[in-house]
């Protein structure tokens, strides 16, 4: 055999191989960033659309575009979100922030880095709603709930802090009310209809399910009475010092997701009203399926979120001062101290 032909016959076997390797990788379809280089990460959400955030980021893959794979640990209670944290079961958390909360964190257990959804004037997150019973004794607007009785979940809530800062815009305290601490939402509402209270404050689809049963009247909106930070995402110092690529990466996602929820859902026209931004539907279907609920119900108590995920550091501080005044948060906590905003350059 002439080297000419042995040559020309190891190039047709060469190519043919190469072909049948080529259509073998294009049979099994592209292959994903090698996943072993992927660093693990762990978020503590509930299953509320204040998350919605960190579901669209999920489910767009803009966590592994960043090279995370992150796992979703879901609760049922805020409380158990930061305490997930400290303890090391989750890497990161996004919740309310409560008393317990700023507890934790002045043990050094978690840190601040970024912000979650806040009420704010136009968004209906938390109404004060009056019994039919209360609405027609008087208690019309929410100036009037001074002397009243309140279904809160626990005292240290957020809606335990909802009624303070409502009291400093209005010239009362807490001991003018009697907070009625049910732990949870469903045991508020049975108390609400039970007449067993004379208001409660409450997430918005359950506000307006008590209006629709014909149980109660909207007396009007935290977020137009008392804006403040409802929530935030953090993480433990440690994670912080020993894993802040990860930290970096996730942050970054999370500011993605942000102000993609921001364009779709909380941009106003002209005359203030809200409009569908850029991808509506498919991210209302993607936190409608994280949360278990319909749509349209999930449409109805969107949170606003800064885009740039910024907080309300000035309320943060308030919160702080509140808590340490009502002997639920150490008074020598600097609310300064327990945040770490350079993720965000804030």
């Amino acid at each position: 055999m002439s080297i000419a032909r042995w040559t020309r016959r190891t190039l047709l076997q060469r190519t043919a191989f190469a072909g049948v390797a080529l259509a073998a990788a294009l049979a099994v379809g592209p292959q994903p960033v090698a996943a072993q280089t992927l660093d693990k990460a762990s978020v503590g959400v509930l299953a509320l659309s204040s998350s919605g955030p960190i579901f669209i980021a999920k489910a767009k893959g803009y966590f592994e575009r960043e090279g995370l794979d992150v796992t979703l640990s879901t609760f049922t209670s805020a409380q158990q979100v930061p305490v997930a944290v400290a303890s090391g079961d989750v890497d990161f958390g996004v919740t309310g922030l409560t008393a317990g909360f700023y507890n934790l964190a002045a043990k050094g257990a978690i840190t601040m880095i970024a912000a979650q959804s806040r009420d704010e004037p136009g968004f209906p997150l938390s109404a004060y709603v009056a019994t039919n019973a209360a609405h027609a004794a008087g208690l019309a607007k929410p100036s009037d709930l001074k002397g009243k009785r309140i279904a809160i979940t626990t005292v240290g809530s957020t809606f335990h802090y909802m009624i303070g800062i409502l009291g400093q815009k209005y010239g009362f305290t807490v001991k003018d009310v009697t907070m009625v601490p049910l732990q949870d939402v469903p045991k508020m509402v049975a108390a609400f209809k039970g007449g067993q209270v004379d208001a409660i404050l409450a997430p918005s689809t359950v506000a307006r399910q008590l209006v629709a049963d014909g149980a109660g009247q909207i007396l009007g909106w935290a977020g137009d009475e008392t804006p403040w930070q409802l929530g935030a995402l953090f993480t433990g110092p440690k994670t912080i010092q020993t894993r802040r690529p990860v930290v970096e990466k996730f942050v970054r996602a999370y500011k993605t997701a942000l102000a993609e929820y921001h364009a779709a859902f909380n941009v106003k026209d002209a005359s203030g009203a809200l409009v569908k931004g850029p991808g509506y539907d498919a991210l209302l279907t993607i936190i409608a399926d994280a949360t278990k609920q319909k749509p349209e119900i999930v449409a109805a108590g969107l949170p606003y979120v800064d885009p740039n995920a910024r907080l309300l550091i000035d309320d943060v501080v308030n919160q702080v001062r509140f808590w340490q005044s009502e002997g639920q948060v150490d008074k020598a906590l600097d609310p300064k101290s327990i945040l770490d905003l350079s993720f965000i350059g804030q």
